[in-house]
């Protein structure tokens, strides 16, 4: 069952968003402050919504932490009374929650949670945040239990998805293919041991504390299909996937991801990254179905009103900051080289 549409009145930077889903990669693009990550974790709330433990407007107060985790916080500011609505749309069922600037903490109105809960109930999602937190894993959840530290709910969730070993016996070739090439990069395994996590290349055992942050990323990515949490019928989103992994790996990260979703992952990534865009535009297969978000401000000055245009080609957009910075970079270049024949 995969996401369909989110649709978002006065919520952070959107005054009006309808925005169409692909069942396959859905990747965004744009300038820091037009909402790529809100929109992710907004599509990550609505699936952890179809747990019965978990509520949307709670879930949605937990992954952003505004101050004092009142929701009224990712309402639009603007002048005068402003009600804020988020929607978002599967292929049999949509949830909704409602609010406004005088909401008290997340005691929003939530429609249509429980025709979310049975129609997507088996759902399984995992949102992998922009900073790797795994070598920090032992004392995190402790400390955020405790009020210690202020981390989101990402973090804490996706410690919890790491941990988990559902997958018992020996690996089906549906995991092993992947497994194998992940292998390579990382050089080993991951397991956990006493609530840290490690990677052990033959009878090395090495902390993730001591492993290279973009090797860290990808053992990562291992562990979770190893432990079956990324298999059909899930949804992975992935804030900014390319930071700091080794540029070479890129294209085999594209690989993995297009084979994910032949295989029925439903994906989201956002990016800055040229190659990690491009790669997508140049690895596409058929039975592959990726489509670029590219969210832009309607005034470049102002900094306000965000809109979005999408297309399944990068090389076809019209607002496309990752392009253009590489445009503007060639013709630097360029212009150097010219400068120097004279």
């Amino acid at each position: 069952m995969t996401l369909t549409k989110i649709s978002l009145e006065n919520v952070t930077v959107f005054q009006s968003l309808d925005l169409p889903l692909v069942n396959g990669i859905n990747i965004f693009l744009g300038e820091n402050g037009t909402g790529k990550t809100h929109l992710m974790k907004i599509l990550y709330s609505a699936c952890q919504a179809t747990r019965p433990d978990v509520s949307f407007n709670e879930k949605l107060v937990r992954v952003f932490k505004p101050d004092n985790m009142m929701i009224q916080r990712i309402a639009q500011r603007a002048h005068g009374a402003v009600t804020a609505k988020i929607t978002v749309f599967s292929e049999k069922a949509n949830i909704s929650c409602t609010f406004d600037r005088k909401t008290k903490k997340w005691d929003a109105m939530v429609s249509g949670e429980d025709r979310w809960e049975k129609q997507m109930g088996d759902l399984t999602s995992t949102f992998i945040p922009a900073k790797e937190i795994l070598s920090n894993a032992w004392n995190l959840e402790a400390a955020v239990a405790k009020n210690n530290v202020d981390f989101d709910a990402t973090y804490v969730d996706i410690i919890a998805s790491a941990k988990v070993d559902i997958s018992r016996g020996k690996d089906p070739a549906s995991r092993k293919k992947y497994l194998e090439i992940l292998q390579k990069i990382t050089s080993g395994k991951v397991f956990v041991d006493n609530e840290k996590f490690y990677l052990m290349s033959g009878n090395n055992k090495l902390e993730f504390a001591l492993v290279a942050e973009g090797i860290r990323k990808i053992a990562l990515l291992w562990q979770l299909i190893k432990n079956g949490t990324l298999e059909h019928g899930s949804v992975l989103f992935w804030d900014e996937p390319e930071a700091n992994i080794n540029p070479k790996y890129i294209p085999v990260l594209v690989d993995l991801l297009l084979q994910l979703q032949k295989d029925g992952v439903q994906v989201f990534i956002s990016t800055h990254d040229y190659l990690l865009a491009k790669y997508f535009e140049v690895k596409i297969q058929p039975g592959n179905e990726v489509i670029y978000h590219s969210l832009y401000f309607q005034d470049e000055n102002a900094k306000k009103l965000v809109l979005c245009e999408s297309r399944s080609v990068f090389g076809e957009l019209t607002h496309n900051p990752i392009a253009a910075a590489y445009d503007q970079l060639l013709d630097e270049v360029f212009a150097k080289e010219w400068s120097c024949q004279e």
